[in-house]
């Protein structure tokens, strides 16, 4: 068959996995948003090793031709991307019934991988990159390719394993083991330091997988909508007094890519005026095109005009400034706009390479300075860095709230010199958001992002399962305590809100927080309506920014405070103990949302197809998905996560967790230390 003049089918693709014959060269599209070029970091002879690497996927005949274009991207890019193997088939969630596959569970994993290079929900997709600038499926399209063609393969008593991004191969497993097992970026624990991923993924051995890309569960913006959305509801409540509403009141942030594009959106459905800046112009642009925010403004005095007036007309509105947040921090303070809320969500754990950009250099002039100046380019990186600290602080001190929003703004801060330290040099001057909203509030409670997919593809799947779900937990609320109550309604009136909030990009996708119990009970009721033929398989999963998924001393767990918040026991016991309770596929990750060396986190994805095997397995993991996190808070002594694993065990008597004794502070502090 000849590969270059006969077409072939969707399916047909997928079971070829590397073609059979050399597919021609094509040329990259000029219109796409392109991963930056990566650091040249790599010296002569290990660049013939990242050569050598890439043409191993590949037969010796077409080594000589494909040595030389892979060169080239290695020289043009930093990376190898193979993008010549890039199928010509769209890339986007298709039914869970077109894809080619002895077992359904495998079908569903070829539908996320799918959506999670769908252009409509990556950031760079042609580079196989979803979201953070570096966050990735796989490294090169050959991977892709292999993957694909053994899940079409696989049977339901084998197990797909990923070594970041690379198909290791089939093994023989049970029908009870994961189907996938992925790893990204696990590196040797002296390896990990930023310029270790630049190296080794540039030779092809690594890769960051964010938290959710190298999952297959990212399901585009509306997965941090919803946590933003939380974030900011509370954090209003923390500022303003009883009765103001948030109508009118400005919260200033930054990033408008992967994740940081939700911003706009939640800040609407919190009733703010949001304004957010981008230095990238297309990442603004797609944004806006795809309702995520309201208006585009690249103008700083008709950005300084248009916020007084949503101020005097107490506006809902977003607005997306294209230029630098530093300039807006500066400006805002120089014009007496008071900012109620600020935060960043600029990629700054990837800080060299793209994540943040420095004030006063246009953003093409950045992406040289990146490849051709990379020393310059952090140096000016470090002075920006600073500068964005005084603005903030020169603010605070006339009343706004500023919370670092897990993107390693303070920590890249304080490395660089900027004025972020408490006065004990030791902790930040400004709260992690995850330290003073989301973790004594949600995950010491056990509520976190659960979401679901419908493999149907079919939006009449999900507008039934929104139903389920509001159901469900409003059923539960009726009995449950206090100190919960407000996450309930939070999140019943989330759902009831989500379709007009049109918040669905790619696959037919939702999330919402809950805890173990919610969890259990909507999956439990999605699991009923398959069996009854009412809507098709869902696959459920979460971000890995939850309750038990994540170690990260600086945002997931930044409020343990017994000494073990730098240990990752607990992600680490989160994948091993989802793998053997009935996840579909699990995943394990270095790096993910604040940076290569700083965080371990670890997801799942199940399938639900209405057997009682499915009702079995989920049953069981998710129960242990979230309690395996609560009981690590409450160990640490978290006055929410006792109340709430104490409130498990009462409902489940086969938990038994080690609950901490308190010390009184006098016993201590009359100690002779």
């Amino acid at each position: 068959m000849n590969f270059q003049k006969t077409a072939m089918s969707f399916e047909e693709t997928i079971k070829q996995g590397i073609p059979s014959e050399l597919p021609p060269a094509k040329p990259y599209p000029v219109d796409a948003n392109r991963a930056p070029k990566r650091k040249d970091i790599l010296s002569a002879e290990e660049k013939q090793l990242a050569v050598r690497n890439a043409l191993r996927y590949f037969p010796a005949e077409w080594h000589k031709e494909l040595a030389t274009e892979f060169a080239q991207e290695l020289k043009d890019f930093g990376r190898i991307y193979m993008y010549r193997f890039k199928p010509n088939y769209d890339m986007k969630a298709r039914s869970i019934a077109d894809y080619p596959a002895k077992c359904q569970q495998a079908a569903a994993i070829m539908l996320m991988i799918d959506n999670n290079l769908d252009p409509a929900v990556a950031q760079h997709p042609e580079e196989l990159i979803t979201y953070g600038g570096n966050g990735a499926v796989f490294q090169n399209w050959a991977q892709y390719l292999l993957a694909m063609k053994y899940l079409s393969e696989m049977e339901s008593d084998q197990t797909l394993h990923l070594y970041s991004g690379h198909p290791m191969g089939l093994f023989p497993s049970s029908e009870d083991a994961p189907r996938v097992v992925v790893t990204n970026g696990m590196m040797i624990p002296n390896y990990s330091q930023p310029d270790d991923w630049e190296k080794f993924n540039a030779l092809g051995v690594t890769q960051y997988g964010q938290m959710t890309a190298g999952s297959f569960m990212y399901i585009g913006p509306q997965g941090i909508v919803h946590g933003t959305t939380i974030t900011v509801m509370n954090a209003f409540r923390k500022v303003l007094n009883k009765g103001e509403t948030p109508n009118g009141k400005i919260f200033l942030t930054a990033g408008l890519g992967g994740m940081s594009g939700a911003q706009p959106k939640a800040g609407n459905i919190a009733n703010c005026i949001t304004v957010c800046a981008e230095v990238n112009p297309k990442a603004a642009t797609k944004r806006h095109q795809q309702g995520w925010v309201d208006e585009l403004i690249d103008n700083m005095d008709d950005l300084v005009t248009r916020v007084r007036i949503a101020q005097a007309n107490e506006e809902v509105v977003s607005i997306a400034y294209i230029g630098n947040v530093v300039d807006v921090w500066e400006t805002f303070y120089n014009e007496e706009i008071f900012v109620h809320l600020g935060s960043d969500q600029t990629s700054l754990h990837n800080p060299w390479s793209g994540g943040y950009y420095p004030v006063d250099i246009s953003y093409e002039e950045s992406n040289r300075l990146i490849r051709e100046a990379p020393e310059l380019f952090k140096e000016k990186v470090q002075a920006t860095l600073r500068r964005h600290a005084t603005a903030v602080n020169k603010h605070a001190a006339r009343g706004t709230y500023f919370f670092d929003y897990g993107n390693a703004f303070l920590l890249e801060a304080s490395r660089a010199g900027g004025d972020v330290m408490a006065e004990n040099g030791i902790d930040f001057k400004y709260p992690s958001y995850v330290q003073d909203i989301l973790g004594p509030m949600c995950f010491d409670y056990g509520f976190g992002p659960f979401r679901w997919v419908c493999t149907s593809s079919n939006p009449e799947d999900l507008d039934k399962t929104d139903a389920i779900a509001a159901k469900v937990l409003s059923k539960i609320m009726e009995e449950s305590p206090e100190e919960i109550q407000q996450q309930m309604q939070d999140n019943i009136t989330w759902i009831k809100d989500a379709k007009q909030n049109k918040l669905v990009v790619g696959s037919q996708a939702r999330i919402l927080y809950a805890d173990a119990q919610g969890r259990m009970e909507i999956a439990k009721a999605f699991n009923d309506a398959i069996n009854a033929g009412e809507i098709g398989p869902v696959v459920l999963g979460r971000d890995h920014h939850d309750v038990s998924g994540t170690d990260s001393p600086f945002r997931e767990t930044s409020n343990i405070y017994d000494g073990s918040r730098f240990t990752a026991d607990m992600a680490i016991h989160n994948v091993i103990g989802d793998s053997f309770r009935g996840a579909t596929w699990v995943s394990i990750h270095n790096g993910g949302g604040v940076g290569w060396g700083e965080v371990i986190n670890g997801g799942f994805g199940m399938l639900l197809d209405g057997s009682s095997a499915a009702e079995r397995r989920l049953k069981s993991m998710l129960l242990f998905d979230v309690n395996n996190g609560i009981a690590r808070r409450s160990w640490a002594r978290n006055e929410e996560a006792n109340f709430a694993i104490k409130r498990e065990m009462a409902r489940t008597p086969k938990l038994k967790v080690t609950l901490a004794n308190l010390v009184e502070d006098n016993i201590l502090n009359n100690l002779s230390l």
